[in-house]
């Protein structure tokens, strides 16, 4: 249903209207539509625009005539209407109006035109009617909440897909969040660890591209022993170039054919004492001593006897110059040995953290072959100096030489092993960045691979792969029945465009001319439209008086015709069995009582008591009219047979200056609704009045019409014999003349602009309207019983004495 106009910023004579700031209660609180609605409002009020809002969502489109239209209209299931917003709102809606009049009773602007045509169901074919029965009957109820048949399978196959896809829905989304946090998640995500995982601009997208490489079958999990080195890798800084090692030169072979030609060299025996030949201990003993007594002692300091002159002779033969020599050269070949063996093991000094992590795995492997071979080599050279010391100490005999492995090659090897582990480092400095990509690619890959371990991602998958068949399977099981739906009701509206009657519409409004107005004098028939070009049936509607087309109907008769057709086309087929919201604007202009009252009794019987309708809304300019609306919708008896009471609101459309605006009807209107009672009010209002302003200018400009048509009523039942004079009015006023005077002629000045039509270009004279109003007041204060019943209908309460 509608709620309200939400707002009326640009339209007609509305501009800036606010529902929520005007239409408001004696409480405050904001009043809304309800079933029924009763709209009143002067002419010219601005009743019109209004149903040309409602009647904009009925057809889709407004009048180009309109600049800048701007409007929000509420319904109460929270949607909207706007200017730009005219479809799509799900409502039907009917709207009697000029506009209405116009587009569907054009021969009242132009008399040679006719009446547009509307079909209701025909009543001569049961066969079809039986059919139609047969196939509703298939398709049950479709009331909302209460479906039957067809229409409860099609509401259970729609809940049931939505069901589907809720749950198919619900497993999608829980998957994607789950993905989403690994990809996005400060906490967890892999974008917020580029440090380790390589990408600082890393998404769900990304993250999926990842997740179709380690669910593929080339894909290999990396050990735990190459996860730290990649761990390592990733930690790494460049290092400095480190420069390349010269290895020393070995000499092994060289002292090897030195060593054993000082080993295997003979000494002269000539001259020798053969008690030292004979014991190398003794003779090293003996050149010992020899070296610590010549030059410096006479006598043996063992024995402490004098060593002769010939003894010393026969020593220095013993020990001459060539012993003397090989022992020499043994000790510099020594000497030379242990230099050797000094390079060799100092040659190379391992430090591995001067190369990549990479590398350290071999450094340590190197560092035991390096040890190693070193040992080697520095043992083959201690064998060489075993030998020569053995000699040195049988320096006068020749030994046998044993010549040691040659250990050389396996520390060669070690060091050249060392230059290629620093060519690979130093290479591989040039190549950090992409190793290190390469590797928190990897370590990447592995992070997305556990993870879709531990949330079960290929279990959710299937899961999820489940539930979309489910989805597909519950769509395509909706898709059938409402295609079996869709094709019945196409068959029903088939068949009742078979039993659609357009002679039964125009027999409709001629049975509401009749019944309800006693209006034989014109009559609505169909005809067979002669111009049309299809072969099919075409009819048309003419007004036929004395069985002819009818010309210059009087406003009466064509304000009849045009309520009468709009009431039967609510039968129509495109109406019939909708209950549409139904907005009726003013449809008793030209009237007389009698008709007004028909129109009354046509509305509660047609429409209310029939419930014919969703909303009701109608509008009228007539306080008479008014006094009957609001008996509407007060225990109705409804089609089950017990009586109904529909929720109704009563709304005022008022007009000030250029604008109007919407408010809450006063209660003198709902409650007594008589011309007398608004006419006082509207006195009242004006003799209250303190300050001027664009609010109430209007109620000085309505003055003289509404005093006018006051005193006619009031001095009419006090003077029955004459009505309203200048006898009359001072009469009313009583002594005081000028009163009499001054409101007559306000009255017709202002009301009729009587003598002095250039009265009508000017300013209303304010002062002189409030004096006349606030005069009549006075008067009729003393009449205190009538004056506060006068009061009371129009909702003050107010202590009047009342005069003797």
């Amino acid at each position: 249903m509608i709620k309200s106009f939400k707002s009326i910023g640009n339209f007609g004579i509305f501009n800036s209207f606010d529902w929520r700031t005007e239409v408001r209660g004696n409480g405050g609180s904001v009043q809304n539509f309800q079933d029924i609605n009763i709209i009143y409002g002067r002419n010219y009020s601005g009743k019109t625009t209004l149903s040309r809002i409602i009647r904009a969502m009925e057809t889709g489109a407004l009048s180009d005539k309109f600049e800048l239209p701007a409007f929000s209209v509420a319904f109460s299931d929270g949607g909207l209407a706007t200017e730009t917003s005219l479809v799509g709102h799900g409502k039907i809606v009917r709207v009697f109006n000029d506009d209405f009049v116009r587009d569907n009773l054009r021969f009242i602007t132009n008399p040679d035109d006719n009446i547009e045509p509307f079909a209701i169901l025909g009543d001569d074919n049961n066969k079809i009617e039986k059919e139609i029965s047969a196939i509703e009957a298939e398709l049950g109820s479709k009331e909302e909440g209460k479906e039957t048949c067809l229409y409860a399978q099609k509401d259970a196959a729609k809940a049931e897909e939505g069901e589907a896809f809720d749950v198919h829905e619900a497993a999608f989304d829980s998957l994607n969040v789950q993905l989403k946090s690994k990809a996005t998640d400060k906490k967890i995500g892999i974008k917020y660890k580029p440090e380790r995982f390589g990408d600082q601009n890393y998404n769900i997208q990304k993250l999926h591209a990842d997740i179709k490489i380690v669910l593929s079958s080339n894909y290999r999990t990396p050990t735990d022993e190459q996860l730290a080195k990649l761990e390592k890798l990733i930690s790494e800084n460049k290092l400095r170039t480190i420069s390349p090692f010269q290895p020393p030169e070995l000499n092994f072979e060289k002292l090897t054919t030195e060593t054993e030609s000082l080993v295997a060299k003979k000494i002269s025996e000539s001259d020798k004492i053969e008690e030292l030949v004979k014991d190398a201990v003794l003779n090293r003993w003996v050149n010992d001593g020899r070296t610590h007594h010549k030059g410096k002692r006479d006598k043996c300091a063992f024995c402490d006897n004098p060593i002769s002159e010939d003894r010393w002779k026969e020593l220095d033969k013993h020990f001459d110059e060539e012993s003397a020599l090989l022992e020499k050269n043994i000790d510099a070949l020594i000497d030379k040995i242990e230099e050797e063996k000094n390079t060799a093991s100092a040659a190379l000094s391992l430090d591995k953290f001067r190369f990549y992590s990479k590398f350290h795995n071999q450094f340590d492997e190197l560092t035991r072959t390096l040890k190693e071979a070193v040992g080697k080599y520095e043992i083959s050279l201690g064998k060489l100096v075993t030998q020569l010391k053995a000699r040195k100490e049988d320096i006068l005999n020749q030994n046998s030489f044993e010549k040691p492995d040659d250990a050389s090659a396996d520390l060669l090897t070690a060091w050249s092993t060392y230059e290629s582990i620093r060519t690979e480092s130093d290479i591989f400095t040039t190549s950090l960045s992409s190793e290190q990509a390469s590797a928190k690619e990897t370590l990447r890959l592995k992070e997305v691979s556990d993870y879709l371990i531990t949330i079960g991602y290929q279990e959710q998958l299937s899961s999820i792969e489940e539930l979309k068949k489910k989805c597909v399977k519950a769509a395509k099981n909706n898709e059938q029945v409402n295609n079996i739906v869709l094709t019945k009701e196409k068959l029903i509206a088939l068949k009742k465009r078979e039993l659609n009657d357009e002679e039964k519409g125009a027999k409709k409004v001629n049975e509401y001319l009749n019944n309800f107005f006693g209006h034989r004098f014109i009559t609505l028939e169909s005809k067979k439209d002669v111009l049309a070009e299809d072969e099919s049936k075409q009819i048309c509607f003419e007004v036929i008086r004395d069985g002819k087309k009818a010309y210059h109907l009087s406003e009466g008769e064509c304000s009849l015709l045009a309520f009468c057709y709009f009431l039967a086309k609510l039968d129509d087929i495109d109406t019939r069995d909708s209950k549409p919201i139904i907005w009726i604007d003013d449809p008793i202009s030209s009237l007389d009582g009698n008709h007004i009252f028909f129109v009354y009794s046509l509305l509660n019987a047609e429409i209310v008591s029939a419930g014919k309708f969703q909303q009701l809304f109608i509008s009228t300019h007539n306080l008479n009219f008014l006094k009957y609306l609001n008996q509407l919708g007060h225990k109705v008896l409804g089609q089950d047979g017990n009586y109904i009471s529909y929720p109704k609101n009563s709304f005022v459309v008022a007009r000030q200056d250029k604008t109007s605006t919407i408010g809450v009807m006063p209660k003198y209107l709902t409650d007594y609704a008589t011309e007398f009672n608004y006419l006082f009010h509207q006195i009242y209002k004006c003799a209250q009045i303190e300050t001027v302003d664009d609010t109430n200018y209007v109620i000085f400009c309505n003055f003289g019409n509404n005093s006018r048509k006051f005193f006619e009523i009031y001095l009419y039942y006090k003077y029955p014999d004459q009505g309203m004079n200048p006898k009359t009015l001072c009469s009313f006023f009583g002594e005081a003349k000028i009163p009499a005077v001054l409101t007559d002629r306000i009255n017709n000045e202002y009301s009729h602009l009587c003598g002095i039509f250039e009265r009508g270009l000017m300013p209303v004279e304010v002062p002189e309207m409030q004096t006349a109003a606030k005069q009549i007041i006075e008067r009729l204060k003393e009449d205190g019983e009538q004056y506060s019943s006068l009061l009371k209908s129009i909702g003050i309460v107010d202590t009047v004495e009342t005069q003797p």
